[in-house]
């Protein structure tokens, strides 16, 4: 990958980091160790920061911060990663798991959609509905309020309803003429109807409002259903990341 390729993709990454914060965070020699109670692998995950940043050192002290913390130590490998980083994870024991793509897509035909409502916060009945949906457990909700409680950038917090009740939701972080696409979701019994669809245009138009020129998401690449309904919107595969996790962790 060229430097300018890793300069935006740092560019993407610092967004993220921001966009959907843990807890907690600890710098250690151009890497983020994030906690965030155990509540999604973003956040509680080793991330590379530099891309010059070397990996030595950084698996014995990850394993001793997570061990303190009574956490697995979960490594997200970018292409901030040097190259070696993923082969000691691999011979280490620590096994392969969940392959993701970041993907990207212009904001210029964004419109908006009358079914879908967006506030600039996050109102009790939006992150009610969403931990719903979202199927989560009591301690997880704690955690999830908690996380975007602590979102320090515009927002955009959109609900979907169908005959008065509110069936979707999805959240949207503005920074730097991006606009980043997090917890989109639509109530189990609700889901393959294109609600998915309304609530991500509806999001890329407040995006394009404020004056962003484009958006970026994170979808697994075992997920074919929302990778095509990203590919239908405009959206391009940028890069790929994957997580590097304990052998009994997988």
């Amino acid at each position: 990958m060229t430097r300018l390729d890793l300069i935006t993709v740092r560019a993407l990454e610092e967004r993220s980091f921001n966009a959907w914060p843990a807890l907690q965070t600890v710098l250690f020699n151009g890497w983020l160790f994030r906690l965030a109670g155990g509540y999604t692998k973003r956040a509680n995950s080793v991330n590379a920061t530099d891309p010059a940043a070397s990996f030595a050192g950084v698996r014995d002290a990850a394993e001793a911060f997570y061990k303190r913390h009574r956490a697995p130590a979960v490594f997200r490998v970018s292409p901030l990663a040097p190259p070696g980083a993923d082969e000691e994870l691999a011979d280490a024991g620590y096994a392969f798991f969940d392959p993701t793509q970041v993907a990207t897509a212009s904001l210029a035909t964004a419109a908006p959609h009358p079914s879908v409502s967006i506030s600039s916060a996050a109102s009790p009945a939006w992150l009610e509905g969403i931990t719903a949906a979202n199927g989560v457990t009591s301690l997880q909700d704690e955690l999830h309020r908690a996380m975007v409680r602590s979102i320090a950038l515009p927002s955009a917090f959109a609900t979907l309803h169908e005959q008065g009740e509110a069936i979707g939701f999805g959240l949207a972080v503005l920074e730097r003429g991006a606009v980043g696409f997090y917890d989109i979701v639509v109530s189990p019994r609700r889901r393959r109807s294109g609600h998915g669809r309304a609530l991500t245009q509806a999001l890329m138009h407040w995006g394009r409002e404020a004056c962003a020129t484009s958006a970026y998401l994170q979808v697994r690449e075992q997920n074919d259903a929302a990778r095509r309904l990203y590919g239908d919107l405009g959206f391009e595969d940028l890069y790929r990341y994957h997580y590097r996790v304990p052998g009994d962790e997988s």
